[in-house]
């Protein structure tokens, strides 16, 4: 990999897989075969996709560095650059930079029961967490995923939600804010599911990611539940623009998330005034 992780290196897209109506999966190789062997990252870090003649956006890696030779990423469209992402086929270029920022903390949590709470776009983040610890399975105890989206249609991966349901190792629970005809599962919104539902904290660390508001009365469920709050962990990646504490959008107090996060303790995010505000 270069030295210079803030220069971009052109990478092919190799599969495109829509996920709901405005989000898709975007499979992504560099074109440099140097750089598809070098290339490392952990999960939880982020990278700067650029489209040329477009610009760039901050995207956090869909994938597990246990998975070789490709990255992935899923896109919502929802501003200019995304929505050009969303114009690519395979075969179009673009350009990759990173990794960058932080990420999930893996070793610290080494023999521990772990728990994912994702809303919505949010569990892109933590499937590259998800999948490195189901590879390395044996490292850790207990899985438990818990995921909610507005709508059945708006669940994302929804092919391995499938997967991990069937899994033997796995607790999987899933939750839409509003049902319909097909759908024969629990209905409501993720906070109080959690709630209901009453995961033990015990030797357990919980992972969370999902629209800010959805963070904030998480945290304040798993708190009811007497997690303690060195013990939630979150990603704040929406909030980031440039991935290199620039332009000031991430900024709170005298973090920049996109370089100092974007993954913290909730127990960090308690001395940073605001961070959890949408």
């Amino acid at each position: 990999m270069s030295d210079n992780i803030y220069l971009p290196s052109i990478a092919t897209v190799t599969e495109v897989r829509p996920e709901t109506s405005d989000t898709s999966t975007f499979v992504v190789t560099f074109d440099d075969a140097k750089m598809r062997e070098s290339f490392t990252y952990l999960p939880g870090q982020f990278v700067e996709l650029s489209i040329f003649g477009v610009g760039g956006c901050a995207i956090g890696i869909a994938s597990s560095p246990t998975e070789k030779g490709f990255l992935e990423f899923c896109v919502r469209a929802v501003g200019t650059v995304t929505n050009a992402i969303h114009d690519l086929e395979v075969g179009d270029k673009l350009g990759v930079r990173g990794p960058l920022g932080n990420s999930w903390p893996t070793e610290e949590v080494e023999g521990k029961d772990l728990l994912f709470i994702g809303g919505g776009i949010g569990l892109p983040p933590l499937r590259s967490l998800i999948h490195y610890v189901l590879d390395n399975r044996d490292r850790y105890e207990a899985v438990e995923i818990v995921y909610g989206a507005r709508s059945p249609q708006d669940l994302v991966y929804k092919q391995e939600l499938k997967e991990w349901e069937e899994r033997p190792d796995v607790d999987l629970y899933v939750t839409v804010d509003a049902g319909d005809e097909s759908w024969q599962g629990p209905v409501g919104f993720v906070p109080p599911f959690l709630r209901e539902i009453d995961l033990s904290p015990e030797n357990k660390v919980a992972f969370t990611c999902g629209p800010p508001i959805m963070i904030k009365l998480v945290v304040e469920a798993l708190e009811d539940l007497d997690y303690a709050d060195a013990n939630i962990v979150t990603t704040l990646e929406m909030k980031m623009k440039c991935g290199v504490g620039k332009c000031g959008r991430c900024n709170i107090g005298d973090k920049y998330i996109c370089r100092d996060g974007p993954v913290f303790t909730f127990e960090q995010l308690r001395e940073i005034p605001g961070a959890l505000e949408g």
